[in-house]
């Protein structure tokens, strides 16, 4: 499953010390997201993905929220790459890996 949306990224406040940077998923892919990979998962509820941002293509984990939507941390190498900062749009491309 790929899934190409446009979202803001935002600053996860629990903790902005460790300044963790994310972008929410759609909800209405999120439940789709969820219904492919059903069943226990790896710590916190993980899924494995490749993430594209512009020129930047990583591998990573999306994360369930407590909004019902999976949220994509957005490191800092791919911030800087793609001149991103917190309050930006970016197009986000998620592509599910190793999920079955």
């Amino acid at each position: 499953m790929k899934v190409v949306f446009d979202a803001e990224l935002w600053l996860w406040d629990a903790r902005r010390t460790d300044a963790w940077i994310f972008v929410s998923l759609p909800a209405d892919d999120s439940e789709e997201i969820r219904d492919l990979t059903g069943g226990p998962r790896r710590g916190f509820g993980s899924v494995r993905v490749r993430a594209t941002i512009g020129t930047s293509t990583w591998t990573t984990s999306i994360f369930p929220s407590g909004q019902a939507v999976y949220v994509l941390p957005v490191k800092r190498p791919v911030r800087v790459a793609q001149a991103l900062e917190v309050g930006d749009k970016a197009t986000v491309t998620v592509e599910l890996i190793d999920f079955t």
